[in-house]
């Protein structure tokens, strides 16, 4: 799902501004970010009004950076500088991984189908008579769709031989797998929390940037900067499709910006791989039909608020994250533990497990490399140690190879789901009804796994290329 754009870029800016201003110790200068990415007299950075909302566009993409709720703003005439402190003081921040920013949101068009003017106004008008609500007339020489009366099923766009009917989205509902996200009455969208999976597609569809993650960076670099506990980065197994650095190198890098260790989540990942592997064969032996992964939080989560009826199929197992979360606690039983990844999801998991304190998605951890002028190229590589095949984790079909490698059971009959869009998200409503073959289910919430999470920063064709150079392992699918 992630991809580069001006909103991703723009983004990456502020998160590097915010991490310089604390790094140099002048976050009382935060308020001051807006204005000088939007200086007086000029229309930047994505504005379409005035040089005044796009400095409160700026403002509000901050207060979000800084973990909070932008719906729950009380008082507009807070300073940053005061959300800032209160981020530092540990303040509740509002429910929610993910945040709407009011102002950047365009109030799109509700999704209906639109006759372009390339219509012919043809004889046959196949458009007017197949549609069921009659809500297609001829004026002027073309068709014209009445939106009061259009219920949307399409017809009248597979109909039309000149393909002048165009379907015209609002890309962040049409993204949402659960329908977690819709306008209010002022046309600005809005978040279902009891619905929401934090699986973050919103926030990539949005061209306005206007969805946001809370982030916990400023909570991360405050523990980093008092030194009284050692702060433990946990990197996981997708970082090595992000940069292009070894990950020996990527490890030195983030011992730099003053994580006192690095551990890597394929740890985790192997004792998951093992445990998933037999719980499959209890599963089985017990007259179940089938076992789907768990490692995934926004599918999990998918289960647990919206298709209840595979909930009692999904592993038990713990995700990467948690195991390796264990073993960093052996090791440093007062560390305050970082997840690093390419998840948003992994935060409302986080949330839930103790174990781990603080998430940082990889586009914060590149933008910090900024901040503090870490450059990937010039550190001489760790010991790269131990190549975990578990690394595969990160992309589709990797947790099942990862399963039937340590699996001595009857012979596994995977299903692979890549990615929570409309086709797949039929597949799982009929898996409950157990008209399939399939014993072992894994799902992925992104297309191509957690590769194309929307934390990451390379594009998903440029991060399956970097991973397979630079991952050393194999990431076939299991054998049918």
């Amino acid at each position: 799902m992630a991809h580069t754009n001006n909103a991703t870029l723009i983004r990456r800016e502020i998160i590097t501004r915010l991490c310089r201003l604390y790094l140099e110790g002048k976050l009382e200068d935060i308020d001051r970010i807006a204005l000088a990415m939007a200086p007086r007299n000029t229309l930047t950075n994505g504005s379409r009004c005035c040089i005044h909302k796009a400095r409160a566009i700026i403002k509000y993409r901050i207060m979000a950076l800084l973990g909070f709720n932008i719906a729950d703003e009380t008082d507009e005439l807070e300073s940053l500088y005061s959300y800032a402190l209160r981020a530092l003081a540990g303040t509740d921040q509002g429910e929610g991984v993910l945040t709407v920013v009011g102002e950047a949101c365009t109030s799109c068009v509700k999704s209906n189908y639109v006759v372009s003017n390339l219509c012919r106004g043809c004889l046959a008008s196949n458009c007017m008579v197949i549609c069921p609500k009659n809500a297609i007339v001829m004026e002027n020489g073309q068709a014209k769709i009445d939106p009061l009366k259009c219920v949307g099923c399409g017809l009248c766009k597979d109909a039309c031989p000149y393909h002048t009917i165009i379907y015209v989205p609002i890309p962040c509902e049409e993204s949402c797998p659960v329908k977690a996200i819709s306008q209010n009455s002022e046309g600005i969208e809005q978040i279902d929390y009891e619905k929401c999976i934090h699986c973050g597609r919103c926030m990539v569809a949005c061209p306005f940037g206007a969805i946001m993650y809370k982030s916990q960076l400023i909570s991360i670099l405050h523990k980093m900067s008092k030194a009284d506990k050692p702060v433990v980065a946990m990197l996981a197994p997708a970082v090595c499709g992000q940069f292009r650095a070894s990950y020996g190198q990527l490890v030195t890098a983030v011992k730099k910006l003053g994580f006192t260790d690095v551990f890597e989540v394929a740890q985790g990942a192997e004792l998951t791989a093992r445990h998933e592997a037999e719980e499959l064969g209890h599963v089985l032996e017990s007259g179940q039909q089938f076992m789907a992964t768990s490692c995934c939080p926004a599918w999990v989560e998918l289960t647990e608020k919206h298709l209840t009826q595979l909930k009692p199929f999904v592993s038990e197992t713990w995700t990467p994250m948690r195991y390796t979360a264990g073993l960093v606690r052996d090791k440093y039983p007062d560390a305050v533990v970082v997840f690093i990844g390419p998840c948003v999801a992994k935060q409302a998991e986080a949330l839930k497990y103790p174990g781990v304190d603080y998430v940082m998605t990889f586009e914060e951890l590149g933008s910090l490399m900024i901040a503090k002028g870490v450059d990937l190229q010039v550190f001489e590589a760790e010991e790269e140690g131990i190549v975990y095949p578990e690394r595969r984790f990160a992309v589709s079909s990797g947790v099942l190879n990862s399963v039937a490698a340590y699996y001595t059971g009857e012979q596994i009959k995977p299903l692979v789901i890549s990615g929570l869009h409309k086709k797949n998200m039929a597949v799982l409503r009929r898996l409950a009804t157990g008209k399939h073959d399939w014993n072992m289910i894994e799902v992925m919430a992104c297309e191509g796994g957690c590769l194309a999470g929307p934390g990451g920063v390379s594009s998903p064709d440029v991060a399956r290329k970097l991973f397979n150079a630079q991952s050393g392992v194999q990431t076939e699918m299991p054998a049918q």
